[in-house]
Order: structure tokens, then C-alpha cells, then sequence
């Protein structure tokens, strides 16, 4: 799977947001908040009240992610990028500007993958790559004895209902794969992945384009032709 990595072309990432310290304060006491009464509003509530509240929580993380987490903005982008050893970025301006054609010449390209990471990060939403990266290595399984242990694995740390690192999918695509698990196949998870990558796609992946992610990396590119 694709790794981060570390070298002169993200470490930006770990830079505050350029909000005040009180606007700091703010986010993190909001966003704890929410956390609490989404654990008041779970005890004894039907399943699918829970999973309206996880959404919630999940919109307010992101909209508050610039507040209490990472900027969007990257001087060292090497950080993120996957081939760490190396330490050193070889990506043309022309592959990074291709990112912007469509969102598969994004997912195509590893370095697309590692910034278009970076950049989930700083909403909260990097899950929703992961789950997607997952989906696309089990459809190389050719072993059916782990065939099955790889898709109840994806299932419980993606698709379950409180998974770790649960995507926000609807209830009947949930049911869906819950099913599909039962028999994997390689195709089992198709449904869902569509899912979420519709999403990424309609949603973080014009945004990502906005970025200072994105545009800081073009112009870093731009000054190693200079």
C-alpha cells in the first residue's frame, strides 16, 4: 500500500493554520463537544440515530479541521511523498498539472495519492482514500484461503457500524457488503468502494485542486526547472 514519506517537498504539513490561538481554542472545544454528545446520544439509541450522529460528527470535524488541525499549506512536500529514502521529489510540473485532467489521473499517479492524502488529512477524511487503496489491493488477492480473512478485515476497519476508521456510506450499501463478506469474492466491496469514490471525487477532490497543497506543489515543481 502506499506509504508517506519525508524529504524537502511537505513538511508544511505540521505547521499551525494561520487562525489565532483563541480560534484554536474554539475548534478543539467545539469538536470535543461534539464528540461527548455524540457518546451521550449513543446509549441506548437506535442503530440508525447513531450512524446519523457519526455523520454529524464527522461534517463537524471537517469543517473545523482548519481551526484545530493542519494547515492546507506546504513548504517541504517530500514529507508526504512515497518513496522516502530517496529524499528527493521527482515530479514534472506536467504529471502534477495532469492531476488536475481527472480524478483518475490522480489516483493514478503515487504522488497524486500521497498529496491528495496530505490534503484529506487536514479534513479528517483520510479514511476514505484508505478504504478505497484497501479495496483496490484485495482485488489482487489470489490466494482464496485469504481471500476471506482480508474481507472481514476491511469490513470491520472500514464498513462496520463504529469501525476505526468508519466510511460514511449509506445503510442499504452497508447491508450490501455486509452480505457480500459472508461469500468474498473479489468483487464484494465494489459497491461500496463506487460509493466512496463518488464521493471523494464530487466532493474533496475540487477542493484538493483549490488547496495550498496543490498549488504550493506545482510551484515547488516549477522552481527545480528555474
Amino acid at each position: 500500500m502506499y506509504q508517506e514519506a519525508a524529504d524537502p517537498v511537505i513538511q508544511g504539513l505540521d505547521e499551525p493554520c494561520p487562525s489565532s490561538t483563541c480560534q484554536n481554542h474554539i475548534a478543539t472545544t467545539m469538536l470535543t463537544a461534539t464528540r461527548q454528545g455524540l457518546s451521550d446520544h449513543t446509549i441506548g439509541k437506535d442503530p440508525q440515530v447513531v450512524r446519523t450522529g457519526q455523520r454529524q460528527n464527522r461534517g463537524m470535524r471537517t469543517r473545523l479541521g482548519c481551526l484545530s488541525h493542519k494547515s492546507d499549506s506546504c513548504n517541504d512536500f517530500t514529507a508526504i511523498l512515497p518513496d522516502k529514502p530517496n529524499r528527493a521529489l521527482k515530479l514534472s510540473t506536467e504529471e502534477a498539472t495532469r492531476w488536475a485532467d481527472s480524478f483518475d489521473s490522480l489516483l493514478s499517479h503515487k504522488y497524486g495519492v500521497a498529496a491528495f492524502r496530505a490534503f484529506l488529512k487536514t479534513e479528517f477524511s483520510e479514511e476514505n482514500l484508505e478504504f478505497w487503496l484497501a479495496c483496490e489491493e484485495f482485488k489482487k488477492t489470489r490466494s482464496t484461503t485469504k481471500l476471506a480473512s482480508k474481507a472481514h478485515r476491511i469490513f470491520e476497519e472500514f464498513i462496520d457500524v463504529q469501525a476505526p476508521r468508519e466510511v460514511n456510506i449509506d445503510f442499504q450499501t452497508r447491508e450490501v457488503t455486509r452480505n457480500n463478506v459472508q461469500e468474498p469474492s473479489l468483487s464484494c466491496f465494489d459497491q461500496a468502494q463506487g460509493k466512496v469514490r463518488g464521493l471523494m471525487e464530487k466532493d474533496s477532490y475540487p477542493r484538493f485542486l483549490r488547496s495550498k497543497i496543490y498549488t504550493d506543489l506545482l510551484t515547488q515543481t516549477q522552481r527545480r526547472l528555474s
